[in-house]
């Protein structure tokens, strides 16, 4: 479920969101989005989710109280409920609002862990004031974590990366992307341009990545996707069902979702000619879209399920990049670093 709504643009985001948007205008939209799981609940379908996941932007800038009332009934008995934080909307009562409605899984961005860094970004908050709203989450959610980039251009005075900073957040989960300078966005005009920011190369990027891979794996997490990491049994429902090629609704105004083989876009209902149907795949196009996201989570790749690739990946294994076990193929930690490279090969 798709919420478009930001206070404002941070300095590398090109996604889809706008920031100062009326408090109406964002209510309304939230309404809308209660409408549509009004439609689905008249469908007689009944319970059929077993995760939903709130995105951004910044859901908690609209009123989710009607959203709430039209999901419970759709919900499976222990279905994974997300959402996104901004820290700067962290408190009591919001929280306590969240866990009334469902909510059970918590993602809060922090993005980066350091002072300097987090102003360029233009987050709007410190490191300090980060860890104490994830401290007032942890109150509410067990199920909790963060979002970090890696890569963002360091402005002067900014520090080293430094992960053991969260060591005692008690977070579950952690995400890390790495950076993409993406045009159209403030962050990109100053690299491009005047200079003062320069991008670090491949080499720091994946030097960073193995630190930040190292830190976690001796808090207890482990890498179960390319860019996430998770305390055991504390994995991502949602994103994992979409990885294994899962069907899911997407419902919002930069919502994608897939049925089958067909790709939805802002889908509002469930009947086909609602659904907003942006393109049918081929089975073969389907099937090249489950390796890509397969491969890249630690459940690897059945060889039954792909008998062609056999050949790539043992050589690939044989280069260090592609472990095997029984009929199980899966990155190694080097090959996550190139794993581009490997999934280009495959294809």
């Amino acid at each position: 479920m798709h919420f478009p709504f930001c206070r404002g643009k941070c300095a590398y985001c090109a996604l889809f969101s706008r920031g100062g948007v009326a408090k109406e205008e964002r209510d309304q939209y939230a309404l809308k989005m209660a409408s549509a799981l009004e439609r689905i609940i008249e469908s007689g379908v009944g319970q059929v989710f077993s995760t939903v996941y709130f995105g951004g932007g910044t859901p908690t800038l609209c009123d989710l109280g009607k959203v709430f009332e039209r999901l419970s009934p759709l919900l499976l008995p222990d279905a994974e409920v997300s959402v996104e934080l901004h820290p700067l909307d962290v408190n009591d009562e919001l929280l306590s609002f969240l866990r009334a409605g469902g909510v059970n899984r918590v993602s809060m961005g922090v993005q980066s862990l350091d002072d300097a860094t987090l102003a360029d970004m233009r987050r709007g908050y410190t490191f300090e004031q980060a860890a104490e709203a994830f401290k007032r989450v942890k109150a509410f959610f067990d199920n909790a974590g963060i979002d970090l980039i890696v890569g963002y251009p360091s402005p002067q005075g900014a520090k080293k990366w430094d992960i053991e900073k969260i060591a005692s957040w008690g977070a579950r989960h952690c995400s890390v992307y790495s950076l993409q300078l993406e045009k159209g966005t403030t962050l990109a005009e100053r690299v491009g341009g005047d200079k003062k920011l320069i991008l670090p190369s491949d080499d720091e990027m994946m030097d960073a990545l193995r630190q930040i891979d190292k830190s976690l794996s001796a808090m207890g997490f482990e890498r179960y996707e390319i860019s996430n990491w998770a305390q055991k049994g504390f994995e991502c429902r949602h994103n994992c069902a979409v990885w294994r090629g899962e069907d899911y609704l997407g419902l919002g105004e930069g919502a994608y979702g897939r049925r089958g083989l067909m790709r939805t876009r802002n889908a509002w209902g469930l009947d086909a000619e609602d659904s907003g149907v942006v393109e049918t795949l081929s089975p073969e196009t389907d099937r090249t879209e489950r390796l890509l996201f397969r491969l890249r989570t630690r459940e690897g790749i059945d060889i039954a399920e792909r008998p062609e690739c056999k050949r790539a990946l043992d050589r690939f294994v044989e280069e260090g990049l592609v472990s095997l076990s029984g009929r199980n193929y899966r990155l190694t930690s080097r090959g996550m670093e190139v794993c581009d490279s490997v999934l280009l090969e495959l294809i």
